[in-house]
């Protein structure tokens, strides 16, 4: 038996994935439902129940060919209806994953399903590959997350709230069959499956970054990148007394000035972060999707360079002329607050190291711990410690794009440039993912303007995180999915038991 301490949270609603199992906040492998894609161990995609796809030149029509030999654990023929059935009630369903765009699917007979868009949208493809196919005959919103039925690599046994789930081999799973026979994920917080690590109670549990130099013998420390970006969002507008639509301030006269937001990109040590705030378990970061196959190495800067960084703050007039280690200009403080989450260690600890070394700089950055809803009504007029780890590129879109003050936390700082919206909708647009790749580089970057720190420098990213494992020695993980350290189940149909006396169970 393999015991697994999830990365996520017990899903309220149960594992349903119109509801979000699988596909909400952070992307997994659903165990029990099959997707129309899956990624591969390089994070390129991959068919799952599709067989290809094609898409119509304006964009707005996908066509997708399935499998014609799947069958739901009921014994029930999987067909296009049923993904055509899934995708239509998931326009409705509250799911966190965003289907607004979709129009309408389509069933053109037993194996092909054609999906109807409102407006082009190359991102689509991580709809295909997240969400996991149910069953129209099976399918009740009030039950089905409760006793789900599927066709994926595992059946749903059984739920005990509040505790654990179990799930048993498919044996009539179409694809490659995985090793464990059995999977019993424990519903733990991280102290707890810790604890359990250390009595031996689990093969596999995730930990926080606070554990990272912790042993436990017969436990080996996998760290996993998952591209989970940490950054500073900057409000770029000055504060002219407009508020957002609900009330809340905008602006902020030192953030606003493109000096501030280059000479902290250009003068903290992202390295001295990686290494004394989270371990060395990561990655620097400089434009939030470095790591990623649509991120652009042209939009980096190069730093830390102190005195490069003071120097751009003297040429924009910011000077600390009375001696108290704080620059201004025409009167106004080189200081802003950072709020930051007060539930998350991490942030904390990113911020006051910000903060640390932004008084180098002579800039003075106040740090305010608070919960969510307070953040969320100081984001337009004040910098935030954030996190991005989505790999679906309609978030970059919402990052970047200009909007109204709305109070959602795409985009926090406003940014609003016509030349990078041209380039994230040309990217929407396109019909191919490699010329989609292209415009969302540009949007960061094309030589003279863009969102990353070589251009409009709109955040100060900072580090990815890596996800923390302890896992059995006795436990083969083959090859983790690239940058996809949040999905640890992602690879599991290549997991195995090394020298154990029982290897099946």
């Amino acid at each position: 038996m393999v015991n697994v301490n999830s990365h996520t949270a017990e899903p309220e609603t149960g594992f349903d994935p119109l509801l979000g199992w699988g596909c909400g906040h952070v992307n997994f492998e659903p165990l029990v439902q099959s997707t129309l894609f899956k990624s591969a161990d390089d994070g390129s995609l991959i068919n799952d129940l599709a067989t290809n796809y094609s898409v119509s030149s304006d964009g707005k029509t996908w066509t997708v060919n399935i499998r014609e030999d799947v069958r739901f654990t009921d014994g029930e023929k999987l067909t296009a209806r049923d993904v055509a059935f899934t995708f239509n009630t998931a326009i409705g369903s509250n799911s966190e994953l965003d289907m607004s765009n979709l129009e309408k699917a389509t069933a053109i007979n037993n194996t092909v399903v054609k999906f109807e868009l409102k407006e082009p949208q190359s991102s689509f493809i991580w709809r295909l590959r997240y969400v996991g196919i149910v069953p129209e005959h099976a399918y009740k919103k009030e039950t089905y997350g409760s006793n789900p039925i599927g066709s994926g690599p595992y059946q749903f046994v059984q739920w005990n709230k509040g505790q654990q789930a179990i799930f048993k081999l498919n044996e009539d799973y179409y694809g490659k069959k995985p090793y464990f026979k059995k999977i019993t994920m424990l519903f733990l917080d991280k102290d707890t499956a810790f604890a359990a690590v250390k009595s031996g109670d689990v093969d596999i549990a995730e930990v926080e970054i606070s554990y990272a130099n912790q042993t436990v013998n017969g436990y080996n420390l996998i760290s996993l990148p998952a591209a989970r970006a940490q950054g500073v969002s900057f409000p770029m507008q000055n504060n002219t007394g407009e508020k957002s639509l609900k009330g809340d301030p905008i602006g902020n006269n030192v953030t606003a000035d493109i000096a501030i937001r280059k000479a902290l990109n250009l003068g903290i040590d992202r390295k001295a972060l990686l290494e004394g705030v989270i371990y060395g378990k990561g990655d620097v970061e400089y434009t939030g999707v470095d790591q990623r196959e649509f991120g652009n190495p042209d939009a980096r800067i190069r730093g830390p360079n102190l005195e490069e960084a003071k120097k751009i703050l003297e040429n924009a007039g910011w000077k600390d002329t009375d001696g108290d280690g704080i620059r201004e200009k025409n009167g106004t403080k080189a200081q802003f607050k950072l709020y930051y989450s007060s539930a998350d260690q991490t942030r904390q600890a990113l911020s006051v190291a910000v903060s640390e070394q932004a008084r180098e700089l002579g800039i003075k950055v106040d740090l305010v711990g608070a919960s969510w809803d307070e953040i969320y009504a100081n984001q337009y007029s004040s910098a935030v410690l954030y996190a991005y780890s989505s790999i679906d590129t309609f978030n970059l879109y919402l990052q970047y794009h200009s909007k109204e003050a709305d109070d959602t936390y795409k985009n926090p700082g406003l940014y609003n440039n016509p030349i990078v919206d041209g380039y994230l909708e040309a990217a929407l647009r396109a019909t191919d993912q490699d010329q989609a790749t292209k415009y969302w580089q540009l949007a960061a970057y094309d030589g003279n303007t863009g969102f990353g720190p070589a251009g409009d420098v709109t955040w100060l990213w900072l580090v990815t995180i890596d996800y923390l494992y302890m896992a059995d020695e006795t436990l083969d993980m083959g090859t983790p999915q690239r940058n996809a350290g949040a999905d640890i189940l992602g690879n599991i149909y290549e997991w195995k038991r090394v020298n154990a006396a029982s290897s099946t169970s």
